[in-house]
C-alpha cells in the first residue's frame, strides 16, 4: 500500500506543478475535470448520484459546473459567476418542485451544498493564479495545505498527546495542529522573502506570506476534518478509489478546497504587489 500511496502522490504533486507553472486553459481544464469527478464522489457519498444514468438533480449539477467554468475562463466576473449560481438553485428547485414528491428539501440542499463544497471553491485555484503576481501567491494554497499537513504530522508524531477530535480522527493532536500552523507561517515568511527579493519588493510582504501560510494552515484543517465528518455521517471509508493509496478526489484534495477561497481572500486584502 505504501508504494502505490507514494508514486500516485508524486504523480500528484508533479501534476499540480506543470498545472500551476503553466495557467491558463490547462490549469482551467485540469480544475473543471477534478470538480467534476469532486461533484460525482459528493453525490455518491450523500446517496444522489442514480445508480443507472444521470438523474435530475445531478444533470443539474453537471451542467452548473460547466456554465460556471465557462463564465469564469471567458469573464472572471464575480457577479456573473454568483449569477450563474444563483440560477442554479433556481434551477435545482425546479427540479425539486416538478418532480414533487420524489425528492425532500433535505436532498436539494445537499445537491447545491455539492456543487458550492468542492467545483466552486477549488476554481479559487485558478482565481487566484491569474492575480497578480498569481504565479507567486497561488502556491500559497498548497503551502498552507501541504506543509501544514506534514508539520503537523511530524510533530503529532513526536509529542502529540492531547486529541484535537477523537471522534473524527483519533491520530489528530493538538500539539500536531500547532506545529502544522507553526510550519505553515514559516515556510510562508520564507517563500515571501524569496518573492520579495526576486521581484525587489519590500521584505513586508514576508509578513503577508507568513499571516496567510498560517491562516490557510488553520482552515485546512477543519477542512480535513470537515471531510472526516462527512464520511462519518455516511458510512464511507473513501470517498472514491480513483487514486491509488489515497482514495477519490476529495480525499486527496479536501484541505486544498478549503484554502484556496482563503487564500484568494486575504491575498487581495493583504498583498499589494
Amino acid at each position: 500500500m505504501f508504494l502505490p500511496r507514494l508514486l500516485s502522490g508524486i504523480a500528484l504533486v508533479v501534476i499540480a506543478v506543470v498545472m500551476i507553472l503553466t495557467g491558463g486553459y490547462w490549469l482551467a481544464a485540469i480544475l473543471f475535470l477534478v470538480a467534476l469527478i469532486g461533484y460525482r464522489e459528493l453525490m455518491q457519498a450523500c446517496k444522489l448520484s442514480a445508480t443507472k444514468g444521470i438523474g435530475g438533480l445531478e444533470a443539474v449539477g453537471y451542467v452548473t459546473i460547466t456554465a460556471y467554468y465557462a463564465v469564469m475562463i471567458t469573464t472572471g466576473n464575480g457577479m456573473k459567476l454568483l449569477l450563474t449560481l444563483i440560477i442554479s438553485l433556481a434551477a435545482f428547485m425546479s427540479v425539486y418542485v416538478f418532480g414533487f414528491p420524489r425528492f425532500d428539501a433535505r436532498q436539494v440542499m445537499e445537491a447545491f451544498f455539492c456543487v458550492i463544497y468542492a467545483p466552486v471553491m477549488l476554481s479559487f485555484i485558478y482565481l487566484t493564479r491569474n492575480l497578480y503576481y498569481g504565479q507567486y501567491i497561488v502556491w500559497l494554497i498548497f503551502i498552507s495545505s501541504w506543509i501544514c499537513d506534514t508539520s503537523a504530522y511530524c510533530i503529532g508524531m513526536l509529542i502529540g498527546k492531547h486529541k484535537l477530535a477523537p471522534r473524527l480522527s483519533p491520530k489528530k493532536s493538538i500539539e500536531g495542529a500547532i506545529g502544522g500552523i507553526i510550519g505553515s507561517t514559516v515556510v510562508g515568511a520564507v517563500f515571501g522573502t524569496f518573492v520579495a527579493n526576486r521581484l525587489g519588493e519590500a521584505p513586508t510582504i514576508a509578513v503577508s506570506f507568513a499571516i496567510i501560510g498560517g491562516s490557510g494552515a488553520v482552515i485546512a484543517q477543519i477542512g480535513d476534518l470537515a471531510a472526516s465528518a462527512i464520511k462519518r455521517n455516511h458510512e464511507i471509508k473513501d470517498y472514491g478509489r480513483l487514486i491509488p493509496g489515497h482514495g477519490g478526489i476529495m480525499d486527496r484534495f479536501d484541505s486544498v478546497i478549503f484554502t484556496a477561497p482563503l487564500i484568494y481572500l486575504l491575498a487581495v486584502l493583504l498583498i499589494r504587489l
